[in-house]
Order: C-alpha cells, then structure tokens, then sequence
C-alpha cells in the first residue's frame, strides 16, 4: 500500500481520494477475513492471498499483514482474557488442579508451533504462496476435518486434555505454518481425532492460539513501524479484524453445541474447487 492524502470535504473528489477510499475499503475486507479465518478452521492466510489474487488487488505489506494479526490478538484477548487470567494465576498457585494443569499443558502445546515458525515461517510461506497449491491445502484439510468430525469420540472435555493431547495437538498445530492448513482447523481436527468434544476442541484451540499470535505479532511489530505504513487503512484493518475475530469466536462456540463442522469442510471444498477454475482458466 502507498502513501495517502486525507479527503478534503471542500474539494472535488480526485483519483487520490478514489484510491484512498478504495485501500480503506481493501483493509477493511481483508480485517473481516483475517478476524473470520483466523479463528474459523478455513485458514486466515490462505484467505488473505488468494483474496487479493482473485480480485487483482495488489498484495498487501507485511506491516499491513502484522496489523491484522494484532487484530486478531485483541480479539482473543478480549474474549478470553478471564480464562487466562484464572489458568496463570492456577498454574502458578495451584499447578495440581485441573486450571493449573491445563496452563502448563497449553505452554507445552505451544512450543512447537513457536518453534517451526521461529525457524521456518519466511521459507514456508515464500515457497507455499503459490494460488494452486494452498488451493489442494485448503481442500485436503477439508477432508481431514470432516474425518475428524466424523470419527472422533468426542467424549473429553477441556479440562480433561491431559499432557499428552496437548503435545500432540501442539505438535499438529506446527502444520498451520503452511497456507491453507488453518491453525483453528488443524488443532480441533486433531484434538476431535484424540477425543475431544467439538466445543472442548474449539476452546482448547483458541486457547492455544493467544500466546503464539501474541509471539508472532511482537517479533514483527517493529516492520509495522519500519515501512512507515499509513495510518487509516491499518486502524481499519485492525478494527475489523478484531470485531470479525470476536464474532468469530463467539458464533463458533455455539455453533458447535448444535452442530459438526461439515460445513467449514464442505467450504473448503468448494473454496479450493474454485480457486483451481480460475487458476487454470487463467
């Protein structure tokens, strides 16, 4: 994104005032994508490539991309901050109740998606922004989440995941480095795989999802500042990504008492189905 000038009200609109409307309405679709997929299992990062590819945009910075995902930190903040409040103070005060065990079970699912992405983020994501391919990602963790849903037990509550689950959960949730998988996707399909209700696969995965979007964001706020971008369309950006992620979430969460996740499979289906269309017929 470019530099802007503001809109002045006693001026004739001019093509920079076109454009700046036009960026502001840009970051604010791509805000309500990034709050929708980040915590919804269709993958925010696919969403915010293949969007763009779509409609001929021109790729978003990484300052913009940052700004999304502080977004989206607000959100889970916002909505779960009281569950984090209560798991830290157990797991320092009382690490043998089932609060304190499930703080340190969340630290230790974190690590392996703190480490892979440490390690591997730029690499994967420069090899693996290619539209066909996160189009077969989006459509093969389809497959995978309505297995998932289909075949999990679906008997473990949260606070019940135990040691164990949360490593493996962590572990699969390394997978979300690649476009397409989805964080939200990856970990509830393999915490249905290993028992979990869908409701208590859900939270554990937002759960989870807080310290590794607060990690990501802080090692990369300083490009924010860096590249100098301008100051409207990341408000924007940041303002709808939160609003979206908290809507997100809460809808999710009730959605998933009454219903499976068929639909974000069969979406990611057609999503993918159509993104391979166009990248042929183009």
């Amino acid at each position: 994104m470019v530099a802007l000038r503001k809109i002045s009200g006693h001026k004739a609109p001019t093509y920079a005032d076109a454009f700046f409307m036009t960026e502001l309405w840009q970051a604010a679709v791509l805000g309500v994508v990034q709050g929708l997929g980040e915590f919804l299992p269709i993958s925010s990062s696919a969403h915010l490539v293949l969007i763009p590819w779509l409609l001929n945009w021109e790729p978003h910075t990484l300052a913009f991309d940052v700004a999304l995902h502080v977004g989206t930190l607000l959100a889970i903040a916002l909505y779960f901050w009281r569950d984090w409040l209560r798991l830290t103070l157990a797991g320092v005060k009382a690490p043998r109740t089932s609060d304190g065990r499930l703080c340190w079970i969340l630290i230790l699912a974190c690590i392996p998606g703190a480490l892979v992405g440490m390690l591997l983020e730029h690499r994967v994501e420069t090899a693996f922004r290619q539209p066909a391919l996160i189009a077969l990602l989006l459509m093969f963790m389809g497959l995978v989440l309505a297995a998932a849903d289909r075949l999990g037990r679906q008997a473990v509550p949260v606070g019940q995941t135990g040691f164990r689950r949360g490593l493996l959960i962590g572990l699969a949730q390394a997978l979300a480095i690649l476009p397409g998988v989805s964080r939200a996707g990856i970990t509830m399909s393999a915490g249905l795989f290993l028992g979990l209700t869908r409701e208590a696969a859900a939270r554990f995965s937002f759960l989870l999802s807080a310290p590794l979007i607060a990690g990501a964001a802080l090692l990369k706020v300083k490009s924010l500042f860096a590249l100098q971008q301008p100051l409207a369309p990341v408000a924007v950006g940041v303002a709808c990504s939160a609003i979206a992620g908290l809507l997100s979430i809460r809808f999710l969460l009730a959605f998933l008492n009454r219903h499976g996740l068929g639909v974000f499979a069969a979406y990611r289906l057609l999503a993918g189905g159509v993104v391979l269309f166009v990248y042929w017929a183009r």
